[in-house]
């Protein structure tokens, strides 16, 4: 417990200390006032921080939470900006450039990008994504299911933010698309059913022709999956627990099949794990197979298994630049379509909606349309 809190206090230092440095400390001459305001802003901030979340994330408290994921979003920005306004003040100052106003300049030209980048980024967390569309060939994939029309969603992690009425326009923006089958790949939202039952409420409303799925996603293990799983059940959505459902047209089939997220295990919660065989237990191996597993790294497996195309999202693209070089390491893909093996693709969603901080930053969120072609490309 002491190492985790000293871990905390460590990460949050380093979060704090670059835009303090560069905002007030490195020289740029503001007034006493204006330094010490700008001081005790980032110590209250480093030491209320850890309270929000606990009172936000742990204690549901939904305004704390809001508090909290905010001000994170805008500590990273400025840490990200501030670091690279930190290395062009290192270069100018090595030729010479700027003279004694060159670190107020950079200052300021940081808090101008930041508040520049947070309201864009903010805009583009909360409005209905744009539709992304690409082609996927599926060599096994019968002439009768030729053109299957496939929209994706993931991440929509309905949370403190109220978003009910964002949730029914992507709804509205789905069965725009009049498509065949409806994915969720999971991370549906942060808290209980309960707690977002009318933000959840229109994905009811989704129509497609052969079959909507879902599987569960890494945040729903913090909450209550087997209600999540319940819940997109009397939505009218197949969950697909560690199972799969059969899609037939002009005579040829498609296995979709699902597994619970690679979290599920540790979980504790019974009867939930990540089991691929179980899943394509009875499936006639000739078939083509849409695999839904929530990440990315998921894919060796299904490749291992044959899949011929895995869905997945996670990763949210990043959601704030440059976050997604973090999200590299621990994912094999951050978003797109991807080859793993002779057969197996992965397509990886930036995810449509966003979690915690209300801020997108160069990692646009997305519905997909995936058109299913069969042969090669």
């Amino acid at each position: 417990m002491v190492r985790r809190l000293a871990v905390v206090v460590l990460v949050l230092v380093v979060l704090c200390l670059p835009p303090w440095w560069t905002l007030f400390g490195a020289g740029a001459g503001w007034p006493f006032p204006v330094f010490l305001g700008g001081t005790v802003v980032f110590a209250g901030w480093l030491v209320c921080f850890p309270f929000l979340m606990v009172r936000g994330h742990r204690l549901g408290d939904d305004r704390a939470a809001r508090v909290a994921d905010t001000s994170l979003g805008v500590m990273w920005v400025l840490f990200t900006w501030s670091v690279l306004g930190g290395a062009v003040d290192l270069v100018l100052g090595g030729f010479g450039v700027g003279g004694a106003d060159r670190a107020r300049v950079v200052a300021v030209a940081v808090a101008a990008v930041a508040a520049g980048l947070l309201g864009w980024g903010h805009y583009e967390a909360m409005r209905v994504p744009r539709v992304r569309r690409l082609d996927v060939h599926l060599p096994r994939l019968g002439g009768g299911l030729d053109g299957t029309r496939v929209v994706v969603l993931a991440d929509t992690h309905y949370g403190p933010i109220d978003r009910a009425g964002w949730s029914a326009r992507v709804a509205e923006a789905v069965n725009a698309l009049d498509a065949d089958v409806v994915v969720h790949a999971g991370d549906i939202a942060d808290g209980t059913p309960a707690q977002r039952r009318e933000q959840s409420a229109p994905l009811g409303t989704i129509r497609s022709r052969l079959a909507k799925v879902y599987v569960t996603g890494n945040h729903e293990y913090g909450g209550e999956a087997q209600g999540w799983l319940d819940r997109m059940a009397d939505l009218g959505w197949e969950p697909l627990h560690n199972r799969h459902v059969v899609v037939e047209r002009g005579g040829d089939a498609l296995v979709l099949a699902g597994v619970d997220d690679v979290t599920a295990e540790s979980s504790g919660l019974a009867g939930h794990r990540t089991d691929l065989l179980g899943a394509l237990a009875g499936a006639d191996p000739d078939r083509p197979v849409l695999l839904v597993a929530h990440q990315p790294k998921y894919v060796p497996q299904a490749a291992a298994a044959g899949i011929d195309l895995q869905i997945s999202g996670h990763t949210h693209g990043g959601q704030i630049w440059p976050f997604n070089f973090l999200v590299r390491i621990d994912q094999p893909v951050v978003h797109g379509l991807s080859r793993h093996g002779e057969r197996t693709q992965l397509y990886t969603s930036r995810g449509t909606g966003f979690w915690g901080p209300p801020f997108r930053v160069f990692a646009p969120s997305e519905i997909t349309l995936l058109t299913l072609r069969s042969g090669g490309a």
